[in-house]
């Protein structure tokens, strides 16, 4: 061989040698196609980044040029003689880069094979590194048992060659693979996709680095795998593509990886999008089937599954109770979520709702309560265990042809809530142990998310339930009013509110209406209504006018905020509420109201007129300082007004004026009782999800007509007493009322000479006959009557008492003009339906 190097071509710039990339990675060696002539006939890439010449300047020419040593043509032959016997060979040489520097290369040279008919040899080699101290073991086993598959294609992409690893990663013997295609041998291996990027790399020269794709091979047909797969072209001196090679590289263990990384990343997106305990479980099952089982059941505790049911155990604890091994008691579990390959889980023998039994077999409540996941690779080693424990499961798991589980109990925040199994059945690759890990970190997540919709399912039970306790059960309105309601609380997400009303009976056969809304959700919106609820009760009981109990009430807010810890957040719920609060007087028609910061009610009249009363609206409730201003209305006998909280016309995309003008429309139909047409209006205005409670307070006005209500004035002289018992008298039985006469005029004479004695004129009586009987004396005095108990030597002081021994209730209210003292006494047919 010449010891000289070839020269540059006429015309062609010099190419300096570029420093290689050195690895164990065969798909950076320096690989040439040599012809069975010594004629170099392919050339690659990192052929030339190794000595620094290009294809051009090599291809066609004598691959001893290379060689920087003495040539020894029966050593050549002898290895051309062994490579074409089927084996290989693999050795140092000193070869000459084209700056003429001298190097040693660790050579391999293949079997020989046939390129288009003519006899080849593949070389590849690296530069020789002394600190490596590669075995010659090693080297000679590159190309037939590295753990890389290596193959070259002809121009039609049949294999003319291929080493051990490929025939082994494909399962299919060299001698069927040699002169055929990939996609006749390996039809289960992408081919179309592969053969794709082949015949790019072909028509382009560029290399294929890295392409990573999932299948099946004959060496394993039940089990995926994952491959990286790295093609380069072989090209001829002109640049003609001659061939194809390709490197393969079993990646399926960190394709894996990924798959349950990305299987845990996944689960956090998908698992908890509500707030329900069921539908969080049916959400871990859906998601994990086809991904990770074929069959997936999240059985939960009773007390999970039923959030009215006490809490579920805390870590450590169990319930009491022992099986026939003296073994703690298994738990009632409850089918909370399933899904399966199949349509309609055929598999399951329990139904969604149904107690289930599915703890595995020899496992008890220790195992929910602390044990770790269960991997039970292949079903069959505890078949028999199933068969006598559970003979029903057993028998599905063979019909059904389960042959792997993993069960992993449920827990968080230190509490117990049920057991996920997750078993295969189609997918024939058993569960592994590195599939235990994602499995728990799924079902944790879930987990955190089911106690999350067990807490809220339970706080939100228990403030609708103190809500609902804390709203009135009747609504009494008496001859003055027909009243009907509707309450509905916001949706789930937001949790009830502090939307409250009320009808609250007065004297003088008056009914207060009010409506109410507290700030904010939850316990504590719903306790500080109850709290607002009764103080208004206590405030009206005072009979005090609108723009009073409003400003008492003012005050009491101010007081209840400032009780309140700093920080505490409850106390940002009472300031702001807001409340209407109305009296009509079925008498003389008029409704007296005032509102802080509360929407206006609305009227509609006999005519079908709707009116929003111009009303001042007042500060919201615990701002203090501010004044309140009452308006009165007339209400003819069938108006209807509606009170209502601003739920019930807002929303997150509707304007509070385009809201009271549906409401006005809606009261304005006709031909509905009041309770239907309530709930209608309801329907018609609420958007859909509910952003907030809504209540709304309907009440038809009714006339207390001339004969149910006498009057008449008193001269201020004891004498006239006598007259006024005896005018009584007759009043009562016009009425019907000659059981209530001894008693009526005793109360009349008691109040009327109190009057006549200690107050100033003018003195009126006045009787109404309502649903009770109604004794009303006015006078022009401030000053309240006290009652007292007199001793046995006292003249007098016993009036009162009598007056309170003799009505069912009594009590004093102030006017502009003075104070009326009033009393009620229960009708003979009501006193006869309480007595039974």
């Amino acid at each position: 061989m010449a010891s000289a190097g070839p020269q540059p071509a006429p015309g062609a710039e010099p190419s300096q040698p570029s420093n290689p990339q050195h690895s164990f990675d065969a798909a950076n060696d320096a690989t040439a196609v040599v012809a069975g002539t010594g004629t170099v006939i392919g050339w690659t890439q990192s052929a030339q980044e190794l000595l620094g010449y290009g294809a051009a300047e090599v291809v066609g020419r004598p691959a001893g040029l290379l060689l920087a040593m003495p040539g020894d043509p029966a050593r050549v032959a002898g290895i051309a003689e062994r490579c074409r016997t089927g084996g290989g060979w693999s050795g140092v040489a000193t070869v000459r880069r084209r700056d003429g520097q001298r190097i040693e290369v660790d050579l391999r040279v293949s079997a020989a094979f046939h390129l288009d008919g003519q006899e080849c040899f593949l070389v590849s080699g690296r530069e020789r590194k002394p600190e490596w101290a590669v075995g010659q073991s090693v080297v000679d086993a590159f190309l037939t048992s590295s753990p890389i598959g290596m193959a070259v294609l002809d121009p039609q992409l049949r294999y003319v060659w291929l080493n051990d690893t490929l025939e082994r990663i494909g399962g299919v013997p060299r001698a069927q693979r040699v002169g055929r295609g990939l996609a006749e041998v390996l039809p289960g291996m992408a081919a179309d996709a592969l053969e794709t990027q082949m015949r790019r790399v072909l028509d382009t020269g560029v290399p294929v680095i890295d392409y990573e794709y999932q299948g099946w091979s004959w060496a394993d047909p039940h089990r995926e795998r994952a491959y990286s797969t790295s093609f380069f072209p072989l090209s001829e001196g002109d640049g003609t593509v001659t061939g194809l090679c390709y490197m393969v590289l079993d990646v399926t263990d960190r394709w894996k990886a990924q798959e349950r990384l990305a299987l845990v990343n996944d689960a956090g997106a998908s698992i908890g999008s509500t707030l329900d305990v069921l539908r969080t479980a049916q959400e871990l099952a859906d998601f994990s089937v086809p991904r990770f089982a074929d069959f997936v059941v999240v059985d939960l505790l009773e007390p999970v599954a039923s959030p009215e049911e006490p809490g579920p155990w805390p870590l450590g604890t169990g319930p009491a109770g022992t099986g026939p091994s003296g073994a703690p008691a298994r738990p009632m579990l409850r089918r909370a979520g399933m899904s399966s390959v199949r349509e309609g889980c055929p598999e399951a023998i329990h139904r969604i709702g149904d107690l289930a039994d599915s703890v595995p077999p020899s496992h008890d409540v220790r195992f929910l309560r602390e044990g770790e996941p269960l991997l039970v690779p292949v079903l069959d080693s505890v078949r028999r265990l199933w068969d006598v424990e559970q003979p029903a499961r057993a028998a599905t798991i063979r019909e059904f042809g389960f042959h792997s589980l993993i069960a992993v109990p449920m827990r968080a925040r230190d509490t117990v809530l049920g057991l996920t199994t997750f078993i295969r059945s189609v997918n024939l690759v058993p569960f592994e142990p590195d599939d235990v890990l994602p499995a728990r970190e799924v079902v944790a997540r879930a987990a955190v998310c089911v106690d999350n919709a067990r807490r809220y399912t339970r706080e939100h039970a228990a403030a609708l339930t103190l809500q609902r306790s804390l709203l009135p059960h009747t609504l009494p309105g008496g001859m003055a009013l027909d009243v009907a309601s509707s309450y509905l609380p916001a949706d789930a997400k937001d949790g009830v509110g502090g939307d409250w009303f009320d009808v609250i009976p007065l004297s003088g056969a008056r009914v207060a209406l009010v409506v109410g809304d507290v700030v904010g959700h939850g316990i504590s919106a719903a306790a500080t209504m109850g709290r607002l609820r009764t103080a208004v009760h206590t405030l009206a009981d005072m009979d005090l006018p609108p723009d009073e109990l409003l400003a008492h009430l003012d005050d009491l807010v101010l007081r209840l905020g400032d009780e309140e810890p700093d920080g505490e957040a409850s106390g940002a719920t009472v300031l702001g509420a807001t409340c209407l609060y109305a009296v009509y007087d079925p008498v003389t028609q008029l409704c007296t109201m005032a509102r802080a910061g509360h929407p206006p009610p609305v009227v509609v009249f006999p005519d079908g007129r709707v009116s929003f009363p111009e009303l001042p609206a007042g500060p919201p409730l615990g701002l203090g300082g501010m004044p309140f201003e009452m308006a009165e209305v007339t209400l003819p006998e069938g108006s209807l007004i509606g009170l209502y909280t601003n739920g019930l016309i807002e929303g997150r995309d509707r304007d509070a004026d385009l809201g009271m003008y549906r409401l006005g429309a809606a009261l304005s139909q006709c031909g509905l009782s009041l309770d239907a047409l309530c709930a209608t209006v309801v329907d018609q205005l609420l958007p859909v999800p509910q952003p907030d409670d809504v209540a709304l307070l309907l009440a038809r006005t009714h006339e207390l007509s001339a004969d149910h209500v006498v009057s008449w004035e008193v001269p201020s002289d004891p004498a006239a007493v006598a007259g006024v018992r005896a005018r009584t008298a007759r009043v009562l039985r016009t009425w019907g009322l000659e059981e209530l006469e001894m008693t009526t005029e005793l109360i009349v004479s008691e109040l009327v000479t109190n009057a006549v004695r200690y107050a100033v004129g003018p003195i009126r009586l006045r009787l109404l006959r309502q649903s009770v009987l109604i004794c009303e004396v006015s006078d022009a005095s401030s000053t309240s009557p006290r009652l007292r108990h007199a001793r046995t030597t006292d003249e007098g002081g016993r009036g009162l008492f009598l007056v309170a021994q003799l009505t069912r209730r009594w009590g004093t209210r102030y006017t502009p003009e003075g104070k009326v003292i009033w009393t009620e006494q229960e009708l003979p047919g009501t006193m006869t339906r309480r007595s039974r």
